[in-house]
């Protein structure tokens, strides 16, 4: 599963063929930082999705313990790394547990 991600991380970090490089060694450390944000930014939101889920019972019932043992957050598929983002700061995804954002 971590190779799974670290590939992840190159698509992430898609510039030269995912190598990070820089004119200087602070450069290339604010690189390795950013992708280190970016990934953990995708692994706690994958991590709350997967609690969301096992909050329904119905999904509580099916769920063999060998599938719990599968679960992991280190997953990226679902992600729309090329595509267009529409961001509407006026909207709150009440999923996610927050306060609901005054219009």
């Amino acid at each position: 599963m971590v190779e799974n991600f670290n590939s992840a991380s190159k698509d992430i970090f898609y510039g030269k063929a995912g190598d990070l490089t820089g004119d200087d060694r602070e450069h290339l450390e604010v690189s390795a930082l950013a992708l280190h944000l970016i990934t953990a930014a995708i692994t706690y939101l994958n991590t709350v999705m997967i609690q969301i889920v096992l909050r329904d019972p119905a999904w509580n019932r099916r769920l063999t313990p060998a599938d719990r043992r599968g679960l992991s957050a280190l997953f990226w598929s679902p992600l729309n790394l090329y595509g267009r983002f529409e961001l509407d700061m006026n909207n709150h995804l009440d999923i996610l547990g927050g306060p609901p954002v005054p219009p």
